[in-house]
């Protein structure tokens, strides 16, 4: 098979890479940029693990094509915190301890970006309803909702 030219944005870099036409975002990011944030946790867009941020559109990148990243923007998990400094949500979750094997946290924490970016004031119940497209095994979700709440009352205070 061809390869396809793919010139995107990721993290604020312009990036050009080459994938198969039947290569997953998901796979791009982590084989051939070294961006393994996202992690594959179902491959059927069902766990949200491999979440980041399209176009200001949270997706699940093991259902998105790597050849339809041409001319986007995505966001990934890599590039939320500032140099050293950690994102209020990054920060958060360490402090409420809202993450145990870290498989489903870099989906998460999109989630939660996404959400606050167009809801910077959401309600518990809110909150849950933007987290729900992501599973975890091992926390309970309430330690997360507890992180999520947190980073929105020092974001505010900012």
């Amino acid at each position: 098979m061809a390869g396809v030219a793919v010139s995107t944005t990721i993290n604020g870099d312009n990036v050009e890479y080459l994938c198969q036409p039947d290569e997953t975002l998901l796979d791009v990011l982590r084989d051939r940029l070294g961006l393994t944030g996202a992690k594959e946790g179902c491959g059927t867009g069902d766990c949200g693990a491999c979440s980041v941020i399209l176009d200001d559109r949270l997706v699940c990148s093991c259902l998105v094509l790597g050849a339809e990243a041409e001319g986007r923007n995505v966001e990934t998990i890599e590039g939320m915190a500032h140099g050293d400094k950690l994102h209020p949500l990054q920060q958060k979750f360490l402090e409420h301890a809202a993450l145990q094997c870290g498989i489903c946290t870099p989906g998460f924490l999109m989630a939660a970006k996404d959400l606050l970016a167009k809801n910077p004031d959401p309600t518990e119940e809110e909150i849950r309803f933007g987290l729900a497209g992501n599973l975890c095994r091992c926390t309970g979700y309430d330690k997360i909702v507890r992180a999520v709440q947190d980073a929105v009352s020092e974001m505010k205070a900012a």
